[in-house]
C-alpha cells in the first residue's frame, strides 16, 4: 500500500478511480483530480507548499514533485505526464504536457498546454514555454513547435497509455 501521509493537519486528497502504487509517497496539502496515478517510487510532497494536479496526471517511477517555502507552490493541469525520474518543482504545468524522462522543471517555471519537455532538459526557474513548444537541453531552449504527430503520438498517446497500465495493476 502507498505511503500516504497527513501532516500538520493536512491529508492528501484524491478524486476518482486512483492509482497509487505500493511504493509511492504522497503527502501533506496535496489535491489530485480523477483518474490520476502515481507510480513506482514516485514522490509528491506537499510538506511545504501546496501541490494542486488535475485529472488524468500520471506521475512516473522515481519522479519528484515539490514546491518552495512559503514561496511556490506546484500546479499541474489536466493530461499531463510526468516521466521516470523528472523533478517538477514549485512551477505551473498546463494542460496536455509531457515532461520527459530526467527532466527538470524548476520554481516558477510556466510550461504552455500542449508542450513536451524533452527527456533530460532543464527549464530553469521563471522560464516561461509557450503553448505547443518542444524543449530540449541543458538550459531548456525551444527546438521547434510541438506538430501533431508529436502531440498525438507522445502527448496524447502516453497520457491514455498510463490509464491503461493503471486498470491493469487494480484488476490485480
Amino acid at each position: 500500500m502507498a505511503l500516504v501521509r497527513t501532516l500538520n493537519g493536512i491529508t492528501p486528497r484524491f478524486g476518482r478511480d486512483p492509482f497509487l502504487a505500493e511504493t509511492a509517497v504522497v503527502v501533506g496539502d496535496v489535491v489530485m483530480g480523477d483518474g490520476c496515478s502515481v507510480w513506482y517510487h514516485a514522490v509528491v510532497r506537499g510538506d511545504v507548499n501546496s501541490i494542486r494536479i488535475g485529472h488524468r496526471v500520471n506521475i512516473q517511477d522515481g519522479a519528484v514533485l515539490h514546491c518552495t517555502y512559503r514561496k511556490c507552490g506546484l500546479v499541474i493541469g489536466n493530461d499531463v505526464s510526468i516521466g521516470h525520474n523528472a523533478i517538477v518543482h514549485g512551477c505551473t504545468v498546463e494542460d496536455k504536457v509531457l515532461i520527459g524522462m530526467g527532466a527538470i522543471v524548476m520554481d516558477q517555471a510556466v510550461i504552455g498546454t500542449g508542450s513536451l519537455i524533452a527527456a533530460g532538459a532543464v527549464v530553469t526557474q521563471g522560464t516561461v514555454v509557450e503553448p505547443g513548444s518542444l524543449m530540449a537541453g541543458v538550459p531548456a531552449r525551444r527546438v521547434g513547435p510541438v506538430g501533431r504527430a508529436l502531440a498525438e503520438g507522445e502527448i496524447e498517446r502516453i497520457a491514455a497509455n498510463y490509464g491503461l497500465y493503471a486498470s491493469w495493476y487494480k484488476q490485480g
